[in-house]
């Protein structure tokens, strides 16, 4: 006895890849959104960061950090002290990542509990919770500030007052942030990318003219 074989006709085949087609299409997008938003969020990072520096400086006429009279102007701040700090000289000092101790009296670091104490900017104030005290960005890496001396530069020929930089950054993202923020080359300009380096106290490093998408770099702004 013969035995009818069914199968899909072409109609049925070129419907499902359609179908396919239209759900791979749509994930693309939404990943192509998704990333859009986190560089959105590291390009917010170092817009809001300048922010705090001039609406420090319009409320108490000094820098966050850098602050002489930083318990009087915003009570229970620690006044920055230590190695290579010089209070009130317009300048923060210290390493944009040195995040190592809770014990840390430095400016850069101190920056952080300064304008959250002053109501500028939102975070926990209190050095002892030194996981929830660091900054991170929306991919997890530091975020930090410092300045263009030859002892604090994180990066070889960046410029400016103050130096902002965020770390654990993907190349792809770092590409896109240039793009949107500064002259879309990662190497020049006043916002630059370098390799990633492994621990705290970063200086001096060489910038990447072409990062590759999925290893990690630093990326800082002069401003």
């Amino acid at each position: 006895m013969k035995r009818n074989q069914s199968g899909f006709t072409l109609i049925e085949i070129a419907i499902v890849l359609v179908i396919i087609g239209l759900l791979l299409g749509g994930v693309m997008k939404g990943q192509e959104l998704i990333n859009s938003a986190k560089v959105k969020n590291l390009a917010a990072d170092f817009k809001n960061t300048s922010l705090y520096i001039y609406s420090y400086q319009d409320k108490f006429r000094a820098l966050p950090g850098d602050d002489a009279q930083a318990a009087s102007h915003v009570s229970t701040a620690t006044t920055a002290g230590g190695s290579g700090t010089t209070l009130g000289n317009g300048r923060i000092d210290g390493f944009w990542d040195d995040y190592a101790a809770a014990s840390n009296t430095v400016e850069s670091f101190l920056f952080w509990q300064h304008v959250r104490l002053a109501g500028i900017a939102t975070g926990i104030t209190s050095t002892s919770d030194l996981v929830g005290y660091s900054p991170r960005n929306t991919l997890g890496g530091l975020i930090g500030i410092t300045n263009t001396t030859a002892t604090n530069l994180p990066i070889t020929g960046l410029t400016g007052a103050y130096i902002i930089c965020s770390g654990n950054i993907q190349g792809k993202f770092a590409k896109q942030l240039d793009i949107m923020m500064d002259d879309g080359a990662t190497s020049t300009g006043s916002m630059r990318t370098s390799a990633a380096v492994p621990g705290a106290k970063s200086i001096n490093q060489a910038v990447v003219p072409d990062p590759i998408d999925a290893d990690l770099y630093t990326v800082c702004m002069g401003v």
